[in-house]
């Protein structure tokens, strides 16, 4: 289905993708009414992300050599589910790699942290741009979140994005690639182009502008209350997978 048909399904009984501000009233019923926890929705989120990736890149289908990923996290939670994505990578039996130029000190990043030094997932120490297409199969862009742009993106999360968008191989891209603007979207000149989106419990507006290969969606948790709310529709997911294509 192309961008251009995805936006003429938006209506008011069948909306596809939430705006900024919806996507953070929705996040807030699920921490205040419905009593997530911040961390547990970090966990979901970066479990499905990774099972997106095993659904466009599937172990099989590749060669020993072809099972590095490079994951890319910024400081905000955006990165917060990169760190679990790499984790359940891992787990998957892919070779991940973590970029994380700029560490927050708060329990939940550190532990995130913690848990994937203690499973040996390698951190970089610095971004080697020159060396990124022939070291690893993809990357994993987790450095922006909705609502966070290039101001969020100072020091060395702006230099990573800069190398981001002059890869030669595939990018996944964590909810919104990173720099769009959640509602306008993005794409253009000098701005990211992933092959790849997993769209985090609902896709949000940019989505609509998304012309890669492989678009899922991650919010088989969300419950059906919430979906009526917000007026989602979302696909069906199939057996027990967390994630769906759109």
């Amino acid at each position: 289905m192309s961008s251009v048909a995805r936006l003429d399904l938006e209506t008011p009984e069948e909306r596809h993708f939430l705006s900024a501000s919806e996507a953070a009233a929705l996040e807030r019923e699920l921490l205040e009414d419905y009593r997530f926890g911040r961390q547990q929705l970090v966990e979901l989120c970066g479990q499905a992300s990774a099972m997106a990736v095993t659904k466009a890149f599937p172990l099989p289908s590749l060669s020993r050599k072809q099972k590095t990923v490079l994951v890319v996290c910024g400081p905000e939670q955006n990165g917060a589910v990169g760190l679990v994505c790499a984790r359940h990578l891992r787990v998957f039996e892919y070779e991940p790699t973590i970029f994380y130029p700029t560490r927050p000190r708060g329990p939940l990043h550190q532990d995130l942290t913690t848990q994937c030094e203690k499973m040996d997932i390698p951190f970089l120490s610095y971004l080697p741009a020159e060396l990124i297409n022939d070291a690893y199969t993809l990357v994993v862009d987790a450095v922006l979140g909705p609502g966070e742009g290039p101001a969020e993106a100072a020091g060395p999360c702006a230099r990573a994005l800069d190398t981001l968008k002059l890869l030669s191989i595939p990018l996944v891209s964590l909810d919104v690639p990173s720099g769009w603007d959640t509602e306008t979207g993005g794409g253009g000149d000098g701005e990211l182009r992933p092959d790849v989106l997993v769209s985090l419990v609902a896709p949000k507006r940019c989505a609509g502008r998304f012309s890669g290969r492989h678009h899922f969606v991650a919010g088989r948790f969300l419950p059906e209350e919430v979906r009526r709310k917000f007026a989602l529709h979302l696909p069906g997911y199939a057996g027990t997978d967390c994630v769906a294509a759109l």
